[in-house]
């Protein structure tokens, strides 16, 4: 097997010391890349085929150093809503995972990998960051098994409204957004008549950085659901 550590930038920050960027080993690592490409490949192939905006760390996934996935992390949808979830939490105390996607036959475990190294390095490049959530999609099948093969903690399932417009998914709360602010709920709002809405369960999985903020969890840890029970 071979070594994993983390990645390191060759030159030097304004500060001194060479910058960390990434974490993985030589043929299979996980390192920041520019925002746009990796919106872009969101776009091309996340079941969702839309990027989010409130996302600001950009990971791509790496084998052989050609690139075969992207996990990207940043703000829930409702960026305040930390602090109902772990009490004190501040907006930049926590994060969440907003998009991943990995190319099919990309080893062994390639999901679970991805996310355990992108923990690694969140927990060295951005220390403040005391916990983070992910929400697994009724659409993936599964109910999170991903986040168990991790150790995420299970915090229970909600319903949530989405809208079918032209084979693209939207999210119940675009109805209320300011269509002047975003172009998928003007989309959505003028083409209402059109769409189709539906119910879909989402799984809730919180992964405690620092083990005191699970004390200060308002939401009850439950077990974890079964795989495809359904």
């Amino acid at each position: 097997m071979k070594m994993k550590s983390y990645i390191y930038s060759e030159q030097s920050s304004l500060w001194g010391d060479p910058e960390l960027f990434g974490f993985g080993s030589s043929d299979f690592y996980i390192k920041e890349i520019d925002r746009k490409l990796a919106n872009k490949i969101i776009v091309e192939n996340h079941y969702s085929k839309k990027f989010y905006n409130a996302t600001y760390i950009h990971l791509g996934l790496f084998v052989d150093k050609d690139i075969q996935g992207v996990l990207q992390y940043g703000y829930a949808m409702n960026p305040a809503s930390c602090g109902s979830v772990v009490k004190g939490t501040k907006q930049n105390e926590y994060l969440e995972l907003n998009r991943m996607w990995i190319a099919d036959n990309v080893g062994q475990y390639p999901e679970s990998r991805s996310i355990s190294y992108s923990l690694k390095y969140i927990r060295r490049k951005f220390p403040k960051i005391k916990w983070i959530q992910s929400f697994a999609d009724e659409r993936c099948g599964g109910f999170g098994i991903v986040y168990q093969a991790c150790s995420f903690g299970y915090y229970g399932e909600h319903k949530s409204v989405f809208w079918q417009l032209d084979n693209q998914v939207y999210h119940n709360s675009l109805m209320t957004r300011n269509p002047k602010l975003s172009k998928s709920a003007r989309m959505l709002q003028e083409n209402k008549d059109k769409a189709k809405s539906y119910f879909l369960r989402q799984f809730r999985y919180i992964k405690f950085l620092d083990q005191r903020e699970k004390k200060k969890c308002l939401l009850k840890e439950q077990p974890y659901p079964k795989h495809y029970s359904e």
